[in-house]
């Protein structure tokens, strides 16, 4: 059991005051922070603080003894890699709007891109890695995300209320077919659009959109979405998109889940993320990158209605947890008041990170020859030999507030 040191990833749609926060450090930084990465991915993986300060890489502890740091199941199932990444994201700005494959797609694509001979560090690269992606965003803050087809009566009412000239035939081809075919035809066309056809119909749909919000029209959190988007990506398709997907507010302690072939995008807020500790994106639009689109095509999920919001299942008092397919994950929640202050049993037969999000944390083993305790913002690692520890508040402001958060593997 050991203190973890995390990078810090500076994209540019991060915040400058989120993650500074939750560290300590003074706010605003000089550039934005966008991402707090706590696992074994190659890219930053985080550093083991051992009791004298020296540290060491985490990758580099799994490499060479898998089996203490992972047990035997996980590491027969995943090769001998933490088949997980722990995150706090901190998004002020839009992320790309993107999907992931399944394991049988990013199989397939991996194998194909290497024998291309693609570099795996290409910009064109879509499957740098052979596994699946799913993921799960848990909302520390007020959270806004696009996740997933909306269901297509509903856009198709959408569609009718702005009217936009320029949309009317498009309309018509989900309105015929109000299910996953029309959605994947009506969305195949505004992906394809042409650089000139977009410059003409943009400004229709940005002043329809702004006709709707001055009515206070049914949809107009919807666009207001759409007006945030085409300011900062003009004449970008996922403008037009982001018309077709769920628009959610997720309050704290609320997640979704987002499996393969969902198209989703952040908009605003901070959460707490765990995904398969995999780099396999597959972009449609709301970026300068990579936009492949025979391949998100193939990839993309068009079946349509509501996203589910996960609130946690609670195991006890103090212990929610959100339960997925995913086999790589299981993310779970412990909060305390001063009304209730005792210890939750945190036990896995893989490895586990524990991250402190309120307050000031006691974590021990079970057999209580180690401890230690979290600050805010502090994050700790348990090694599969370590089996279980117990968490406790070791102090109670006057809000009554601790809160770890607990990323484990998933259970096969």
């Amino acid at each position: 059991m050991e203190l973890l040191r995390n990078a810090v990833r500076p994209y540019a749609w991060g915040s400058r005051t989120a993650i500074a926060d939750l560290l300590g450090r003074p706010v605003p930084t000089p550039h934005p922070e966008a991402e707090l990465w706590m696992g074994a991915h190659p890219g930053d993986p985080s550093m083991l603080v051992r009791h004298d300060g020296s540290e060491e890489s985490l990758l580099e502890l799994l490499d060479a003894d898998p089996a203490h740091h992972l047990g035997a199941g996980c590491k027969d199932r995943w090769g001998g890699r933490l088949p997980f990444l722990f995150k706090v994201l901190a998004a002020d700005e839009p992320l790309s709007l993107q999907a992931h494959p399944s394991a049988e797609q990013a199989a397939e694509g991996f194998a194909r891109e290497e024998s291309a001979g693609i570099p795996r560090n290409a910009a064109n690269r879509n499957y740098p890695d052979p596994t699946a992606k799913p993921e799960l965003i848990c909302a520390l803050t007020e959270f806004h995300a696009l996740a997933g087809f909306r269901e297509a009566g509903r856009t198709v009412r959408l569609l009718d209320a702005l009217d936009v000239p320029s949309l009317r035939a498009h309309r018509g081809l989900l309105a015929a077919q109000p299910d996953a075919d029309g959605l994947r035809a009506l969305f195949t066309t505004w992906i394809t659009l042409p650089e000139h056809y977009l410059r003409d119909v943009m400004p229709e749909l940005l002043d329809a959109c702004v006709e709707h919000v001055r009515e206070r029209g049914e949809f107009a959190l919807e666009c207001r979405t759409v007006l945030e988007l085409g300011e900062a990506y003009p004449n970008d398709a996922g403008v037009l998109a982001s018309l077709l997907l769920n628009r959610l507010v997720l309050q704290p302690g609320e997640a979704i889940f987002l499996p393969a072939g969902n198209l989703h995008a952040y908009l605003h807020g901070t959460g707490v993320e765990i995904l398969a500790n995999s780099d396999n994106i597959l972009r449609c639009g709301l970026t300068p990158k990579h936009v492949d689109v025979p391949e998100l095509l193939r990839v993309l999920d068009f079946a349509c209605g509501d996203m589910r919001i996960l609130k946690g299942e609670s195991l006890d008092a103090n212990l929610t947890v959100y339960k997925t397919p995913a086999q790589e994950f299981e993310l779970s929640r412990v909060d305390w008041t001063l009304a209730d202050s005792g210890g939750v049993l945190l036990d896995s037969p893989g490895p586990q990170i524990v991250l402190c999000t309120k307050g000031r944390v006691h974590l021990s083993t079970v057999d209580g020859s180690r401890s230690v305790q979290l600050e805010r913002g502090e994050s700790v690692w348990l090694a599969a030999s370590d089996q279980a520890a117990v968490a406790r508040p070791a102090t109670l402001d006057a809000d009554g507030a601790a809160q770890v958060f607990r990323a484990a593997a998933g259970v096969v």
